[in-house]
């Protein structure tokens, strides 16, 4: 392999596992829960008049 595709590979898995490494960083910063929603428990039957079709 030449030089150039080398400094490419390097460059390429340094991307991959530093987003890989970001985004566990991110979740375990966060505890666990999506983004946006606060931690909120999920909705139950009873939070729409006792419906259980959801």
């Amino acid at each position: 392999m030449s030089t150039d595709a080398i400094v490419m590979m390097v460059v390429a898995m340094l991307v991959l596992w530093g987003g890989l490494a970001l985004a566990v960083l991110n979740i375990s910063r966060s505890g666990g829960t999506a983004a946006g929603d606060g931690g909120a428990e999920p909705p139950t039957h009873e939070t729409y008049g006792g419906r259980r079709d959801l």
